[in-house]
C-alpha cells in the first residue's frame, strides 16, 4: 500500500496534485496528514520527506519526493495517469511541466487558501500573464482534445496538476474569461474536490505565514473555516 504524506488541505496545492490523482484514478493509497510545522517544529516533516516538504510518497523502501517526481513514480505502475494516445501524452506533460515550474505572479499573490474569499487589492502585470496564459492553455487542451478534461473525456495528471488553480479560482475570483471558469467549475465538482475542500473547511490549525500571505492581498469578505 502506498503511503502519501500531505499537508494541511487548507493551504497545501502541492500535496493536492498526487492525492486528487490518485483519488480520481482509485488508485489505493493511505493518507498521513502532518500540519505544518511553523514555528514550534519546523522540521516536522523530515521523519519521512528528504526534503522536508510535502508531497512524499513512501512505497515500503521506496521514497519519492516532489510532486512530479510521485506523479511519474505513479504514472508507471498504473495506466490512466498520463493519456494513453501519444499527442495527448505529450500535451499533458508539458501542461504539467508549465505549470510546476512556473505561474510564480499567481501563487505569489493567490495563495492557496481553500476557506476564504478574498477581493483582491490589485491584478498586477505578473499575474496579468498567468492568468492570460492559463485561460490559452485551457482553451488548447479543450479545444484539441474535446474535453471536459485537458486531454479528453479522462481525468489525467495535467488535471491534477491544476485542480489546486480551480481553488485558488474559487478564493479569488480573479478576472478570467468564461471557458476558464467552467474548466475551473468542472474540477470542483468532482466529488475528490469536493472531499478535499471539506476536509479543508474543518481544520482549525492556522500557520500564521500562509494567513499573512492572504491578508496582505486583499479584503477577507468570508471566512468558512472552522473556528
Amino acid at each position: 500500500m502506498l503511503d502519501l504524506f500531505i499537508g494541511n488541505k487548507n493551504y497545501s496545492s502541492w500535496s493536492l496534485r498526487p492525492w486528487v490523482l490518485m483519488r480520481e484514478l482509485n488508485i489505493p493509497f493511505r493518507e498521513n496528514l502532518v500540519p505544518f510545522g511553523g514555528a514550534q517544529n519546523p522540521d516536522a516533516f523530515r521523519d519521512f520527506s528528504p526534503t522536508g516538504k510535502v508531497p512524499c510518497l513512501v512505497d515500503g523502501s521506496v521514497t519519492v519526493w516532489d510532486s512530479l517526481a510521485i506523479t511519474e513514480y505513479v504514472g508507471e505502475r498504473h495506466t490512466g495517469v498520463w493519456p494513453a494516445e501519444a499527442r495527448a501524452r505529450a500535451w499533458a506533460r508539458s501542461a504539467s511541466a508549465e505549470m510546476h515550474s512556473g505561474y510564480f505572479g499567481l501563487r505569489n499573490t493567490c495563495t492557496m487558501n481553500c476557506g476564504l474569499r478574498i477581493a483582491l487589492k490589485s491584478i498586477d502585470a505578473p499575474l496579468q500573464r498567468d492568468l492570460a496564459r492559463l485561460e490559452e492553455l485551457w482553451a488548447e487542451g479543450l479545444d484539441r482534445f474535446g474535453g471536459p478534461f485537458l486531454t479528453g473525456q479522462s481525468f489525467c495528471a495535467a488535471d491534477a496538476f491544476f485542480a489546486p488553480v480551480a481553488f485558488r479560482i474559487q478564493t479569488y475570483d480573479p478576472p478570467i474569461g468564461s471557458g476558464a471558469r467552467r474548466y475551473a467549475a468542472h474540477l470542483l465538482a468532482l466529488t475528490s474536490m469536493k472531499d478535499w475542500y471539506a476536509a479543508a473547511l474543518q481544520e482549525t490549525w492556522r500557520e500564521e505565514e500562509h494567513e499573512a500571505e492572504a491578508r496582505a492581498v486583499g479584503e477577507w469578505r468570508e471566512d468558512l473555516r472552522a473556528r
